[in-house]
């Protein structure tokens, strides 16, 4: 699939690069983080958060919210599933990485999202960037064999385990907190995970 420069016209209706941050010892402290070949997420790390650049996010990016900043790190090709949330995500990548991405606006009214739709865009190495609460995305992909890295910030509690199950409508997205899942039935989720991705599962 085509992949365009995050730099492109395009990105700025799922997010924009943050670039007023210094997060050069965020990036290396991640240098100290397990790549596996399969994706491993960790929502919160207290040496990630312990560092400055996670106190200027929380206070400028975030306007003083409680956040967390973990990892999401390993080896992905393929789409599998979008999902978003009720904020922002700070993504920062450690290396070069591809991020697949949508727009809330266009799931359906029975919670369909159609693939086609989905845009690529790569984040080069060391650049940081928001994605909008209305950008559908999910796991990044490698375009290094040895894999990527990726700093992961959201609000404090979000992809969480749930207090309580939820079912119907969008409601029946939501599998853990702050988290509504729309999967692909190729994308290898845990079963009784929901669906919603219509056409072809992406790989680059």
């Amino acid at each position: 699939m085509k992949i365009l420069e995050v730099t492109d016209q395009a990105f700025s209706r799922y997010g924009r690069i943050v670039d007023d941050i210094d997060f050069s010892e965020l990036l290396a402290k991640m240098e100290e983080t397990p790549v596996l070949q399969e994706v491993a997420y960790v929502p919160s790390v207290p040496a990630l958060e312990a560092l400055p650049a996670a106190k200027l996010l929380q206070e400028k990016t975030y306007g003083e919210l409680p956040i967390q900043v973990g990892y999401c790190n390993g080896h992905n090709r393929k789409l599998n599933a979008l999902e978003y949330h009720r904020s922002s995500e700070i993504d920062i990548a450690v290396n070069d990485l591809v991020v697949m991405l949508g727009w809330q606006q266009d799931i359906t009214k029975d919670f369909t999202y159609d693939t086609s739709k989905v845009e690529a865009f790569r984040i080069p190495a060391g650049c940081a960037v928001e994605l909008y609460a209305t950008t559908l995305h999910y796991a990044p992909c490698h375009l290094e064999d040895k894999g990527f890295r990726c700093v992961i910030v959201l609000p404090r509690d979000t992809n969480l385990e749930l207090d309580k199950a939820h079912e119907g409508g969008e409601d029946g997205h939501l599998t853990a907190k702050n988290k509504w899942l729309l999967g692909h039935p190729q994308g290898g989720l845990p079963e009784g995970s929901p669906m919603g991705l219509i056409g072809e599962n992406l790989s680059l």
